[in-house]
């Protein structure tokens, strides 16, 4: 199966040793669930976004240190494109920032989190189980990296995840669109070399204990399962 690859961002060049870039993390999280994965990488930041939603069957949007609500063009295309998807009803899955723009280019609202930064591991807690999320459990701990948040759902969207810090930690939009808050992808060197060089920006206090918690088991290879059941489901299904 082809997905494309709607790169938000891309890994800094001095931590491409650990995991390389966004692309080689993804296919490293779904490959054991997807061995027929492939990847077509569109760099929508320099405006590389294919023609038309026809042009592949799934899109995975990645997160990004750049917040939706800038007013950046690639932004707009990107939202532009994403309610495109929508129409056309082919599947997507947003990754953090990939999570936000889905929310936000269909009508949902996203700002700055009252609570201040979401990172390290954390806990959310499904609300509305579904077929696709197997194995099922109640609850699942990923890493997160974030400071913009969810904070009202776009029409037709159904709540699946909270998490204490985070009142949408993962939604859907229908059958086909799915969006993540946490980063299941990210290695937890790679997370705690992101929290070191944003110690200043995010505050000691908050990043030590991030960087504690990173010893804590995740459930990113259950999350890995849950896409690409999603993936498959959504995909089959479409027109």
């Amino acid at each position: 199966m082809n997905i494309a690859l709607l790169a938000c961002d891309d890994v800094p060049s001095r931590f491409r040793h650990i995991a390389g870039g966004y692309q080689d993390m993804f296919d490293a999280l779904l490959r054991p669930h997807m061995p027929e994965l492939t990847f077509t990488r569109y760099d929508v930041r320099q405006g590389d976004i294919p023609a038309t939603p026809d042009a592949h069957d799934v899109y995975l949007c990645t997160g990004s240190r750049h917040s939706v609500y800038d007013a950046l063009d690639w932004i707009e295309a990107l939202e532009a494109f994403v309610r495109d998807v929508h129409d056309t009803g082919k599947t997507f899955v947003g990754i953090c920032f990939g999570h936000q723009v889905l929310a936000q280019a269909l009508g949902g609202v996203v700002t700055k989190a009252d609570q201040g930064w979401g990172i390290g591991v954390l806990n959310m807690d499904i609300v509305q189980p579904e077929p696709w999320m197997q194995p099922l459990q109640a609850h699942c701990r990923l890493q997160y990296m974030h400071g913009d948040q969810v904070q009202h759902l776009p029409p037709e969207s159904t709540l699946l995840a909270i998490a204490p810090h985070c009142p949408v930690a993962m939604f859907k939009v229908g059958e086909t669109m799915l969006g993540i808050e946490g980063h299941p992808e990210f290695p937890a060197a790679y997370e705690e070399a992101l929290l070191r060089i944003r110690r200043e920006h995010i505050g000691a206090g908050p990043v030590d204990a991030a960087i504690a918690s990173l010893g804590t088991p995740t459930d990113h290879d259950v999350a890995a399962s849950w896409i690409a059941n999603f993936i498959r489901k959504s995909a089959t299904a479409t027109p």
